[in-house]
């Protein structure tokens, strides 16, 4: 029955790692089905261990030494923050990328723990709730939630052959319903002028679309366009 149970909890972790990373990989993010199922079993084993550990091997009385029952859990999830660092990066273009992917293997390390302890209720309950949160309700919020849920960011680099032809640009972009929401200028040794804008446009626009459109104006020398 001990080993049955032993094995329960390294299966049931290691179904539960295994519906977190297959939703990251099928999104093309860093983690993947391997890393999560690593992290999700181990800190069940390590949980595993820490509860055994701490009930199986006697203590001494009389020098008041007692051992806490997740210890080993505690330090996982510690240690697996160093872990969330490594896939978190910060772009160029000053903007953040992976921390809903280092917060999946925060989670995924939860579940774990949660398991090994023998909270499976609790563990498939979290489960379920993460996925909904990470899938279901970002689609709902596309629909009901306000206009500014529904657009992207995009990165745009611009040579524009004058400083009088600056504003007619920017005033040109924001005709297409596109929102300026930053932008830094520099002028270059020919004369030009260089514009790093950050904009706002609707999720359907393609990207593609929005560097024709701004290659078009008579202004613009240059362009370069990238998603965020």
């Amino acid at each position: 029955m001990e080993h049955f149970d032993l094995l329960l909890k390294i299966g049931l972790s290691a179904i539960l790692g295994f519906a977190i990373g297959l939703e990251r990989e099928l999104k093309r993010k860093p983690l993947g089905l391997k890393t999560c199922l690593v992290i999700s079993i181990i800190s069940c084993l390590l949980t595993i261990v820490s509860i055994k550990a701490a009930y199986n091997l006697p203590s001494s009385v009389s020098n008041r030494i007692t051992m806490d029952p997740l210890r080993l859990a505690a330090q996982v999830v510690s240690g697996i923050g160093f872990l969330g660092a490594g896939v978190i990066l910060r772009r160029g273009n000053d903007s953040i990328a992976g921390l809903t992917t280092a917060a999946m293997i925060w989670g995924a390390s939860g579940i774990g723990i949660a398991v090994g302890a023998g909270f499976y209720l609790e563990a498939i309950s979290g489960m379920c709730f993460l996925m909904i949160s990470v899938e279901l309700i970002p689609f709902v919020m596309n629909i009901l939630g306000p206009k500014s849920l529904r657009q992207r960011d995009i990165a745009v680099n611009l040579v524009v052959n004058s400083m009088e032809n600056i504003p007619i640009v920017i005033d040109d972009i924001k005709k297409m319903d596109i929102k300026v929401k930053n932008m830094k200028l520099k002028t270059l040794e020919n004369g030009a002028h260089f514009l790093q804008m950050k904009l706002s446009v609707d999720q359907k626009i393609r990207t593609a679309n929005v560097y024709y459109a701004i290659q078009q104006l008579d202004s613009v020398q240059k362009t370069e366009v990238e998603s965020i």
